[in-house]
């Protein structure tokens, strides 16, 4: 009987491989409410990298909420950037 197919080159079944989680966590991310956000997420040599911007501090945790419980044992990089979506302080001179 044969195990091909059932384990990475590395020994790691499918499910439990960098890819497979970070395709799983990239769906959970656009069937949320961040859906519509630039956030990336991609595998860097032995971590993951998450990076983009987000329109809130509590839409921010609410995707770091996500990436921890989606990759739990891996080394992530988290670099969100809230954007600031607020008035000016005062006006623009014009020269």
């Amino acid at each position: 009987m044969s195990s091909q197919g059932t384990a990475s080159a590395g020994g790691v079944p499918p499910e439990q491989s960098p890819e497979y989680r970070v395709a799983h966590l990239q769906e959970r991310l656009a069937a949320g409410e961040p859906g519509e956000l630039g956030v990336r997420v991609e595998v860097r040599g032995g971590a993951v990298l998450v990076t983009g911007t987000v329109p809130s501090a509590p839409c921010r945790e609410e995707v770091l909420r996500t990436v921890r419980e989606e990759l739990t044992g891996l080394e992530v990089h988290c670099d969100l950037v809230v954007a600031d979506a607020s008035s000016p302080d005062h006006a623009e001179e014009l020269t």
